[in-house]
């Protein structure tokens, strides 16, 4: 058997023909030509059998590797003029518009990327970090559902952090399907306006409840004419308990200030070791994280009164309660934290009360941020593993390919067809 049909067998590339085969040190250059006589736009789906002119272009893309040879194929490509993008070079089938890799290769990096860590990656395909997070993004542009945002009913909105600096994504969940379905760079207002501009009035009108957290950002852009306007918003009860954890950490921080003003220096120093016995949860606690917060019990004054309106807080989602218990429970809530006389726990009794309807709607639907919070925190750990980003964009781009309406198949999996 012949090289040439060696290595198309092997390769499997749809539309070509194996011309050449020639070994090189480190590569195997495989020349091929296309058997198709029409040229096709890489951008669209035109299509024509007329060139552009008769200059030949020589092409190249990098393929799965060879053993320990790198395998690349060539071929000498026509230029096509099409209406909608011009001049360009024709398109081939067995890579991505404006790549030098072909698609075999790409999608093999693209569920690499989902599993291993940024050094590994590079050192097992032989490629840099920032030619990485390109694949990653064509892959996505092509390999995501495009009816995600389609039949959506209940969705949850939330940002996260994706670099050092106030840098952060709106990401947009479907909850029946537990995906992200929708991201863009920033967290405000005219970000989620985005999504809904993408939506549409019509799709728009057919979400039944958004679930978010108690900023005023979200909550405006979904009831903006042509958004969600029926949608009932849901307050995540998650969020509330947050946001009395971080009432209590201004407290802390207050209380921290003053004592570093005392002559004993030593007293701040001390103080500034029991964070994490006030943050952390009762049954979390190791043995001297019990013992230190067992001083502070026995210490009183405000940092062991916003402790306990914090755990209290938190007592009122931790069980099964119903939507009247829990509205019972937050007015008490609300009572005590407005006469603890504690600005932080004062500002947070206002919150609850303003949003009382929406918290309320996310305990009678059951309707929350939990499926969201899972997915935000297997971001972080995205991030984390690939040492963070350079731009918003490629973060987005990872966080899609990962956790997205995305089917990853890999080269051994495709069905092979043959070429007629």
């Amino acid at each position: 058997m012949r090289a040439t049909t060696v290595f198309k067998r092997l390769m499997d590339l749809p539309g070509i023909t194996v011309t050449d085969v020639n070994f090189q040190p480190a590569t195997v250059v495989v020349t091929v030509k296309l058997r198709s006589r029409k040229l096709r736009c890489p951008q669209c789906e035109f299509t024509t059998r007329a060139r552009y002119d008769t200059r030949p272009v020589s092409s190249s893309w990098r393929h799965l590797d060879f053993g320990r040879w790198r395998l690349e194929v060539r071929a000498t490509l026509r230029r096509i003029d099409c209406p909608t993008h011009g001049a360009r070079t024709e398109g081939v089938p067995f890579a991505r518009a404006n790549s030098h890799f072909t698609r075999d290769f790409e999608d093999l990096v693209g569920w690499l990327a989902t599993t291993m860590d940024k050094t590994a990656l590079c050192r097992l395909v032989r490629i840099d970090w920032a030619t990485t997070g390109r694949i990653i993004e064509r892959v996505m542009a092509t390999g995501l559902d495009p009816a995600r945002l389609d039949n959506l009913f209940v969705i949850g909105a939330d940002e996260v952090s994706w670099r050092k600096g106030h840098s952060y994504l709106t990401l947009v969940s479907n909850n029946d399907t537990g995906k992200f379905v929708w991201g863009n760079e920033g967290k405000d207002t005219a970000t989620l306006d985005c999504f809904f501009d993408e939506l549409g009035e019509e799709r728009s009108a057919q979400i039944t409840a958004v679930s978010m957290d108690m900023g005023a950002a979200f909550e405006k852009s979904a009831r903006k004419p042509g958004h969600a306007t029926k949608a009932v918003i849901c307050f995540d009860p998650f969020h509330v308990v947050q946001a009395g954890t971080q009432a209590l950490e201004k407290v802390r921080r207050g209380v921290w200030q003053d004592l570093r003003q005392l002559p004993d220096q030593d007293a701040a120093r001390r103080f500034k070791g029991a964070r994490w016995c006030l943050l952390k949860n009762p049954d979390d606690l190791t043995d001297e994280q019990a013992v230190t917060l067992r001083k502070l019990k026995r210490r009183g004054g405000d940092l062991w009164r916003a402790y306990a309106l914090k755990e209290a807080l938190r007592a009122i989602f931790a069980g099964d309660l119903s939507e009247g218990e829990v509205a019972m429970m937050l007015d008490r809530f609300c009572s005590r934290a407005q006469r603890s006389g504690m600005k932080p726990f004062v500002t947070l009794a206002q919150t609850i009360r303003k949003r009382k309807a929406g918290i309320l709607a996310a305990i009678r639907l059951g309707v929350n941020n939990a499926r969201h919070e899972g997915l935000n925190r297997r971001v972080r750990l995205i991030i984390n593993r690939a040492y963070g980003f350079h731009s918003a964009k490629a973060a987005l781009a990872l966080i899609m390919v990962t956790l997205g309406p995305i089917k990853h198949v890999l080269p051994h999996e495709r069905v092979l067809v043959s070429d007629a």
